[in-house]
């Protein structure tokens, strides 16, 4: 990718009077773990051109120049009504402040959370804000585009605002139906391709957030829409039934667990947000549901209730001034006067200077007598992707301390005929090894099974919960290292043992890098350097078709071991 190409604004007619502005960037952009598929993304903005003139959803500061410039191109910023806000944050204030500063005669159109932000951040407005309230507000722009609005707040957004225009049955979703991916394709027009990275946008954005998501979503059934002008990646308009089915059925997916963990944070500049998102990912991923409470919107009823009916509990706080917010150290009280003493605990937070509020949290709950499902995390300012996948990796190692809890408790059933005759499908000892940037990961497969001639490949099942699980993703590279009949015992005990979040799993192994980037186990009788195409959900596995793109034989004398079972309902 060229430099001149790195960010750009794509601009075209998406309706009557209506432009999508899609601010592109093909790198990364950003270290929030929903970035982590390291496809780009864009920041889709919408401009409708009527009697009077409407911006939706003006992107974040890193577009603000190139942005500015390409709207000015297509409207005099002086003319311009209103900007209509789906969510804010500091990112996208920034851009909201140049806006201002030429165009001081808009009007902000936000919800009301939005409007305690905005005045927090003391833009210097002409103009009151146009506040939504409820569902029944309506901005006529003229010529039919009577705009409606609908809220829909989530723990990570609670301003979140929708805006539908009849005019073109177009519903501007803002964070819904959204995914971090950047190309050419303003549409959705192969709307399969993009499945894997809306669910991976869903799991690590939306999971956290799915009672209320489930609710936004029958709020929004009201309007017959023809296109969804998502926020983020292309817009959906081919598979729009096809997208909205699979929120609903994966809503129902996270309702439906029976261990529930209990996330309450408050977060100053979103760093909090950012880090319980990746613990929430990591024990979403393990079968456990989160609920997500955003301590400084939510009423104190919500947190006793989520304390009293969760099977544990994680709090997150910023240090400011010294001191956790007043709004955590409620939220820590209720948690130590209802949550039972045998409920697992965790504890997170980012600070600037000296993290009290952490410590704080830390000792309240172990005087209080709880146990914690992971250390104490403290981040230093903003974390990076290291830190984050170290945040996912707790995350999972806590839902899997319950999920042991309550197998504990269940009486041991013997293994039935049919477990017993699955248990004789064999399989080849394999370890696979991948990376990316700094982060690297490994497992060992045994459920392993050439697919194709041509291309040759084959399919591997991993788990859902298994660290490398966010690095197999399609247009990944990946090794496979196969083990040898007498010589598996190492690496196998290597990679079948517990490791610590953030622990190196190659730690005391003789290794070389492939050319794809991940490690060649030198103690393999041979590999194969892969390449993910297709992933399908197959219950509590992923199943993961890959190609291969070369390999070699390293010992020609050695059998591949095979992993040989009694049962079939564990490994």
């Amino acid at each position: 990718m060229t430099e001149t190409k790195q960010r750009d604004v794509q601009v075209l007619p998406i309706a009557t009077n209506t432009l999508a502005l899609r601010s592109r960037s093909w790198n990364r952009l950003r270290f929030e773990i929903e970035y982590a598929l390291e496809k780009g993304t864009t920041a889709n903005s919408y401009l409708i051109n009527a009697d009077q003139i409407a911006l939706i959803d003006p992107p974040g500061g890193s577009f603000t120049t190139i942005f500015l410039d390409a709207l000015r191109s297509h409207v005099a910023l002086d003319q311009l009504d209103y900007i209509i806000l789906g969510h804010i944050n500091p990112n996208r204030l920034e851009t909201l402040q140049h806006l201002v500063n030429e165009a001081p005669q808009v009007t902000i159109v936000c919800s009301n959370p939005g409007a305690i932000a905005i005045k927090a951040a003391e833009l210097s407005l002409q103009n009151p804000l146009f506040v939504i309230k409820n569902a029944d507000e309506v901005l006529d722009l003229g010529q039919d585009h009577k705009l409606q609005f609908m809220p829909v707040p989530t723990p990570r957004w609670p301003d979140g605002l929708t805006t539908y225009d009849p005019a073109s049955c177009t519903l501007y979703t803002d964070k819904f139906f959204s995914a971090h991916i950047c190309n050419d394709d303003a549409y959705d027009l192969r709307w399969e391709d993009l499945l894997n990275d809306r669910r991976y946008y869903f799991d690590t954005v939306m999971a956290p957030n799915a009672k209320q998501v489930a609710t936004a979503l029958e709020k929004l059934s009201e309007f017959p829409a023809h296109l969804y002008g998502a926020g983020h990646g292309p817009m959906v308009k081919y598979g729009i039934h096809e997208l909205t089915h699979q929120y609903q059925q994966w809503c129902a997916q996270q309702k439906q667990q029976t261990l529930s963990v209990a996330l309450i944070y408050a977060s100053a500049y979103g760093n909090t947000a950012t880090i319980g998102q990746a613990i929430a990912r990591g024990i979403t991923k393990a079968g456990v549901a989160v609920e997500s409470i955003n301590a400084e919107q939510a009423p104190q009823s919500d947190i006793k209730t989520a304390a009293e009916t969760c099977a544990g509990f994680i709090i997150g706080s910023p240090t400011l001034g010294g001191h956790a917010p007043t709004q955590i150290q409620t939220a820590l009280g209720l948690l130590l006067s209802t949550a039972s003493k045998n409920k697992l605990a965790g504890v997170f937070g980012s600070y600037g200077w000296s993290g009290e509020a952490i410590d704080l949290l830390e000792s309240k709950l172990r005087d209080g007598g709880y146990s914690f499902g992971f250390d104490p995390i403290r981040v230093k300012f903003k974390p990076d992707e290291v830190t984050l996948k170290y945040c996912e990796e707790a995350g999972t190692d806590f839902a899997q301390a319950l999920k042991k809890a309550k197998r504990a408790k269940a009486p041991r059933t013997p293994a039935s005929n049919v477990e017993k005759a699955v248990g004789r499908l064999v399989g080849s000892l394999c370890v696979m090894t991948a990376k990316q940037s700094e982060v690297a990961s490994a497992m060992l497969a045994s459920w392993v099974a050439q697919a194709t001639f041509t291309p040759p490949g084959f399919t591997v099942a991993v788990a859902k919960e298994r660290a490398i699980e966010t690095l197999i993703y399609p247009g990944n590279p990946f090794v496979l290292n196969i083990l040898g009949e007498g010589k598996h015992l190492g690496p196998m005990k290597q990679f079948l043992k517990s490791f610590t979040p953030g622990e190196n799993r190659f730690e005391g192994i003789d290794i070389e890098v492939a050319d794809n980037g991940a490690y060649i186990l030198k103690d393999a009788i041979a590999y194969l350097e892969c390449t993910v195409k297709h992933r399908m959900d197959c219950g509590d596995h992923w199943v993961v078709y890959a190609t291969i793109d070369s390999g070699q034989v390293l010992d020609n004398n050695a059998k591949t071991a095979v992993h040989h079972r009694k049962s079939g309902n564990h490994y």
